[in-house]
């Protein structure tokens, strides 16, 4: 997956959690590589995020950061705080796209949960490791521009999560109509205080006749 040329992802922040949402298509140039990759992943049990960039580096970087937020909860007796994961996760893609490699590694991240402290939080972390804290809505990948337009005309401040799930299923369904590279399927995954769990899985196909 290419960050710029692979996939739609996107995040919403709801009155009572945060949506994350994503289609399930992988390519590799011109050629459909995978049609059932989540690209919407738990991380922790308050925490969860969405993946756009090289599939080899999403996989290493979602098996490290689920290992230093558990290594945090054990040390620390409680929940990490989110914003302390986040930039665990920033430092990662920091160091990754600075580091001489034959094949760069470029990934980006929407990374979201709750905490005690600051209560729910969306952050936008960027393929050279920087991050932004989202107080409303984001997408990342090649179909974001597609989305983002959706999500300007109909995001409401105050929107319930169940509105925030309808919304990233027309966001990023209106996505896999007018990008190639999304596609194939959308994953919905709610964060709350009472954890992170799956709402809304489609398999989407659409072949001609």
């Amino acid at each position: 997956m290419d960050a710029k040329k692979g996939t739609t992802t996107l995040g919403i922040v709801c009155k009572d959690g945060i949506v994350l949402a994503a289609d399930r298509r992988v390519s590799a140039g011109y050629l459909i590589a995978n049609r059932k990759v989540k690209k919407v992943l738990p991380v922790g049990d308050y925490m969860g995020l969405t993946t756009a960039g090289l599939v080899s580096d999403i996989q290493l970087f979602t098996k490290i950061i689920k290992a230093q937020i558990m290594l945090l909860k054990l040390r620390k007796g409680k929940e990490p705080q989110v914003k302390e994961a986040a930039n665990l996760l920033a430092n990662l893609a920091y160091s990754n796209i600075r580091r001489p490699s034959m094949i760069p590694g470029i990934v980006g991240f929407l990374f979201a949960g709750w905490d005690v402290k600051n209560n729910y939080q969306l952050y936008e972390i960027a393929f050279d490791g920087s991050v932004l804290e989202i107080d409303d809505y984001a997408s990342d990948g090649s179909g974001s521009v597609i989305a983002l337009g959706v999500m300007e005309t109909l995001f409401k401040s105050g929107m319930t999560t169940e509105e925030g799930k309808d919304l990233a299923v027309k966001a990023i369904g209106t996505a896999i109509d007018r990008d190639l590279a999304t596609g194939d399927g959308i994953d919905v995954l709610m964060i709350n205080e009472k954890g992170a769990k799956y709402i809304f899985n489609k398999a989407i196909k659409k072949t001609l006749k």
